[in-house]
């Protein structure tokens, strides 16, 4: 039997998982292409920020940014995500402390190949990471590699799903709600980065994935001139175009 004879779930599957009906409006075409062109327009602004102003930004926006990141799909719905919100001078210094030394190793001591190092050359990067500590906000995002339960008042280890596919989404959605209330970020990952485990006093089944200065751009920064690869070059249509 096809399952699009009865889109919804047996009996037998509901009696255990309750299933709800979808909260879903389909939009007549001229919409729908209206608002894809205007969230595009609005994406196509967004760039990375490595110098940011002082001014306080206030925490319900990094909740409400976290809110949306948090809606993203994962692995058997496992949201295998945590998202670390550091307001405090003292440990934002801290975490650039290490992620500069880690950074100094890279970039002086040749731990990034000459490859690697040609790739960030247009960016104008280095070592230096005042951003850690001027940007009002750092958010770490971890990566939960395993899920721990209590049981019974004892820890019980429990598989997680396609983590890095999960958590990978959730950071593009965090990205995105930043831009779209407008505030900015850049995503960085110092390599290695078990520093933040260590700073933050994360558990062991958590592991760094990315971290997020967040505030307002510094008045008058300026970015790299770059631009974005033509649709031709990202999108490959097999079949039939009708």
């Amino acid at each position: 039997m096809s399952l699009y004879e009865h889109p919804y779930p047996s009996a037998e599957l509901a009696a255990k998982h309750p299933f709800i009906p979808l909260d879903f409006e389909r939009r007549p075409e001229p919409e729908m292409l209206a608002r894809a062109q205007q969230l595009h327009d609005e994406l196509d602004q967004r760039r990375s920020v490595r110098m940011f102003s002082p001014d306080p930004v206030p925490a319900e926006l990094i909740e409400l940014a976290v809110s949306t990141a948090a809606t993203a799909p994962s692995g058997a719905h496992k949201q295998p995500w945590r998202f670390v919100a550091i307001q405090d001078p003292q440990i934002k210094a801290a975490i650039q402390q290490a992620a500069e030394e880690e950074e100094r190793v890279n970039y002086l001591e040749n731990r990034l190949n000459e490859e690697w190092q040609e790739a960030l050359a247009p960016l104008g990067t280095d070592h230096h990471k005042e951003f850690l500590s001027v940007a009002p906000w750092i958010v770490v995002l971890f990566e939960e590699r395993y899920e721990v339960r209590d049981v019974d008042g004892e820890p019980e280890r429990r598989k997680n799903y396609y983590v890095k596919e999960s958590v990978g989404m959730a950071a593009g959605m965090f990205i995105t709600a930043l831009h779209h209330m407008g505030l900015a970020t850049l995503p960085h990952t110092p390599s290695p980065m078990a520093f933040l485990s260590q700073v933050l006093e994360r558990p062991e089944n958590e592991r760094p994935f990315a971290l997020f200065p967040v505030g307002y751009p510094l008045d008058g920064v300026q970015v790299p001139d770059l631009s974005r690869k033509p649709l031709s070059d990202v999108l490959v249509r097999v079949g039939s175009t009708s």
